[in-house]
């Protein structure tokens, strides 16, 4: 397998005038962020960067003011050196950012307060406190870094994504904002850094989590959403591995659940499950 050649930066001054060269020449710039631990989802997004642009920067960085669980934290996988090798694999055209921590924050490992007109109070919002402040605050600071051209995000974060779009709105963020579609193992299970960590039962009884989603979709269409969201939570109390935190039924554009459905309104169908203390994500697109 042919080895490219990537350039690792660890620090602001390092990178900027790398940046800086780049933007003078009127290259464009693709930027993927990611906490690392990378697998073909990551890939996928990177891909699709460098089609679109002239160079494809990726920041490695595990944050932890999006974190409210410091165990999760603390067992968040950190696997550089193995992420580095794979992206090897792709292309010489890929900078990695791998900034430390105080490079970041400068001693002051704090969030800023956003506020993402009530999209930030929905589903993830409502089960992890102070998330998408972090969240808020590491992308626009990588923004004002990188000063991409397009940034890509995967819509297995949908909420994510939306407030993504929000934070670039609000601020009038020189960027576009791509949403990639879910990459999925063959079983269908949701790619996510965390998989790694499953042990091998929860592993196993995973798929349930999409095969309950594509079934859920089935029955919007002829069922209520509330019918809907029995069916699901009955299914998954019958189950002996997984046990469901939340699954709703919202507008793709408020995020907020659905009260009767509309024609003209496009809905999504989102869930988190607990795996043993491993939480999954997932959604699936209903009209």
């Amino acid at each position: 397998m042919f080895c490219y050649l990537v350039k690792v930066y660890n620090l602001k001054e390092e990178i900027v005038p790398v940046i800086e060269g780049l933007k003078s020449k009127g290259k464009s710039i693709g930027f993927v962020p990611t906490m690392g631990a990378l697998h073909k989802g990551h890939l996928s997004l990177i891909e699709q960067s460098l089609k679109e642009n002239d160079a494809t920067i990726m920041s490695i960085f595990v944050n932890p003011t999006q974190f409210n669980n410091q165990q999760d934290l603390e067992k968040y996988p950190r696997t550089l050196d193995r992420d580095i090798e794979l992206l090897k694999t792709l292309s010489d055209d890929i900078i990695v950012y791998a900034p430390t921590v105080d490079d970041i924050y400068n001693n002051n490992v704090e969030s800023a307060h956003f506020e993402f007109d009530g999209l930030e109070f929905e589903m993830e919002g409502k089960f992890r406190p102070g998330h998408f402040d972090g969240v808020g605050t590491i992308v626009k600071r990588l923004f004002e870094i990188i000063q991409p051209s397009k940034a890509y995000f995967g819509k297995k974060d949908f909420q994510q994504y939306r407030i993504i779009q929000k934070l670039v709105e609000n601020y009038n963020l020189p960027v576009t904002i791509v949403g990639c579609e879910i990459y999925r193992e063959k079983d269908g299970l949701a790619m996510s850094s965390r998989n790694e960590r499953l042990k091998p039962e929860y592993r196993k009884a995973s798929p349930f989590i999409y095969n309950i989603l594509k079934t859920a979709k089935e029955k919007f269409g002829t069922k209520s959403a509330n019918k809907v969201t029995e069916w699901v939570q009955n299914q998954f109390a019958q189950h002996d591995l997984l046990e469901l935190e939340y699954f709703i039924i919202a507008d793709e554009e408020s995020l907020k659940t659905i009260q009767r459905k509309s024609k003209s309104k496009s809905y999504r169908a989102f869930i988190a499950v607990y795996a043993d203390d491993i939480r999954l994500i997932d959604n699936i697109a209903l009209n």
